[in-house]
């Protein structure tokens, strides 16, 4: 950063409306640098966080975006070769870096990184460790790939040593096909669980965990690194080499850091470290995996000092993250959910969380595969399997989706396929009569179903 007062360097960032990118503009322009943007889609709510912040968005990929004279453009991870604006960075000379390596040598190189990672979990895990933080009076600062609810921002440089990250094993750019989390260093390391996902950038699961294994090697051996006990994918991570203590997780099991359930829906839960109780955590959030995001959080709270007991206090103010299980809306004896499901282990758990909560009331859950694992048609059996817990599922097949999703049927009876929103709002006015849950699961827009389908009911 120069001390020019009348002229800030300027970075122009590719892909900025995407959750990490707009998170890393806003930190930027708190840093005092001018900020700009394009992207495909500008739209809220991101749009509407950035442009209060003064920063610039420009629609839509142009080489005239450029004539601005960027110092610096930082490419994000969804940007490709063959990008009109990518091809002018490129022909122009112009200084390139991404987002994560940006991130790194400009904000968490001085920082105690608190690092949240693994295939499900990390949007919430990471909110919820940023809100215990703030709670204590930390006041951290944070950049995840969602907007918790207690904060209402994705991102923000904060008044502290301590920065809490999402870290994410997606690519970095197209030019650094590293995992975005290489980039971090975390001190303080929680391994949620690993899958196979983003089939698009990984061949098999021995790859993911190979990029995990780098991880690993970044981590101090003064550090902690935090997992459930049952995550036998970790085992063999951890396997490959590990320097730093470990820091296990369970329900309901003998181990260093338990959870025992009072209630089966997670909503109330005891937390013992080495069979001793440390207080009850009571909120509205379910699901066992839940119950396990909030462990991560109390174990990484404790590693920077916050005792167990305040963490459980802070956990029971936490309001989750928008797109998490939200309730948008209650018409009638209808409860709408709005849920940023992209996996089929992350539909599973969060509803077998509600089928506990509501008993044998109706659970309609209605998806969109949008993830590029999904769209691929890689977890076929098991995207079948994990909607058993709903009375119907509703599959939306979009034209341009790469397999046939009839082949869902052979594994489930609860299935039906869409191929338009109108058909799907109808049968959902026709199930709205009696009482029902509905579960809207995409990573997406789904098509402005939401609005749609509020208006209609």
């Amino acid at each position: 950063m120069n001390n020019t007062k009348e002229k800030p360097l300027h970075i122009h960032i590719l892909g900025i409306c995407g959750t990490f990118m707009g998170g890393l503009a806003l930190i930027a322009r708190e840093l005092g640098y001018k900020v700009s943007g394009s992207d495909q889609n500008v739209y809220p709510p991101m749009s509407t966080q950035l442009e209060e912040q003064g920063i610039q968005l420009m629609n839509g990929y142009k080489v005239e975006n450029l004539d601005c004279k960027p110092d610096l453009v930082v490419i994000g991870n969804a940007i490709s070769r063959g990008n009109i604006e990518v091809e002018a960075v490129l022909n122009r000379g112009l200084k390139y870096i991404s987002g994560p390596q940006w991130l790194s040598e400009h904000v968490l190189q001085d920082k105690w990184v608190l690092g949240v990672a693994g295939t499900h979990g990390k949007t919430t895990t990471s909110s919820m460790l940023a809100w215990v933080l703030e709670y204590q009076g930390f006041n951290p600062g944070f950049l995840i790939g969602g907007i918790p609810l207690n904060f209402g921002i994705s991102a923000r440089l904060g008044q502290s040593d301590f920065f809490v990250i999402e870290a994410d094993e997606y690519d970095s750019a197209f030019f650094d096909k590293r995992s975005k989390f290489v980039h971090y260093r975390p001190r303080t390391a929680i391994l949620n669980n690993l899958e196979f996902d983003h089939a698009d950038i990984f061949d098999n699961l021995a790859a993911i965990k190979k990029q995990f294994h780098h991880l690993v090697r970044t981590i101090p051996s003064e550090g902690l690194i935090i997992a459930p006990e049952t995550e036998s994918n970790i085992d063999d991570v951890l396997d490959m080499g590990c320097w730093t203590p470990v820091a296990r997780t369970t329900i309901n099991r003998q181990t260093q850091w338990q959870a025992q359930l009072i209630k089966t829906d997670g909503s109330e839960f005891k937390v013992l470290f080495e069979g001793t109780e440390q207080g009850i955590v009571s909120w509205k959030l379910t699901g066992e995996h839940n119950v396990y995001n909030a462990m991560s959080a109390i174990v990484a709270a404790k590693h920077i000092g916050i005792l167990p007991i305040d963490a459980i206090k802070a956990l029971k103010q936490f309001k989750n993250v928008k797109r998490r299980m939200e309730v948008i809306a209650k018409i009638k004896d209808v409860i709408i959910y709005d849920d940023f499901a992209h996996h089929p282990t992350a539909i599973q758990t969060t509803l077998d969380g509600l089928r506990k909560q509501v008993g044998t009331e109706k659970i309609v859950a209605i998806i969109e595969p949008r993830s590029n694992t999904m769209r691929m048609g890689v977890h076929t059996q098991s995207l079948a399997e994990s909607l058993a817990k709903a009375d119907i599922a509703m599959i939306y097949q979009p034209e341009n989706l790469d397999w046939d999703l009839s082949e869902l049927k052979k594994f489930a009876e609860n299935i039906e396929i869409y191929t338009t929103l109108e058909a799907i709002i109808e049968q959902l006015k026709i199930q709205a009569k009696e009482k029902a849950h509905f579960v809207l699961m995409s990573n997406g827009s789904f098509g402005g179903i939401y609005k749609r389908l509020l208006s209609e009911l």
